[in-house]
């Protein structure tokens, strides 16, 4: 029991330093060839959205706004890959307990 314990304490450690990683990363997002650049933490926080004023048309607004999303797109699933890497091991330790997330 008290090996179970100590482990559940570790992976506790593990988890936390892991979550603390993933808020302080920032991942960037692309789209249209760098027009758009979206940048979120590792948490999912949007952190910012850069536009090069060439992607600007006001005659074209649809476009812009499409290529906004897919650099939010993109920024998400960097942040999503990086939660799988940190995050995976310590779930691996976990003997598929069906917590949700793991």
């Amino acid at each position: 029991m008290q090996q179970m314990l100590k482990q559940a304490q570790k992976m506790q450690q593990q988890i936390a330093k892991a979550q603390a990683e993933l808020a302080e990363a920032e991942l960037t997002g692309t789209a249209g060839g760098g027009l758009v650049t979206a940048t979120v933490s590792g948490s999912g926080e949007i952190k910012s959205i850069r536009i090069d004023p060439k992607a600007v048309d006001p005659e074209d607004v649809e476009t812009l706004e499409d290529l906004v999303v897919a650099a939010l797109h993109n920024a998400a699933e960097a942040a999503k890959e990086l939660t799988d890497q940190k995050m995976g091991p310590v779930a691996g330790g976990m003997g598929g307990l069906g917590l949700p997330g793991f």
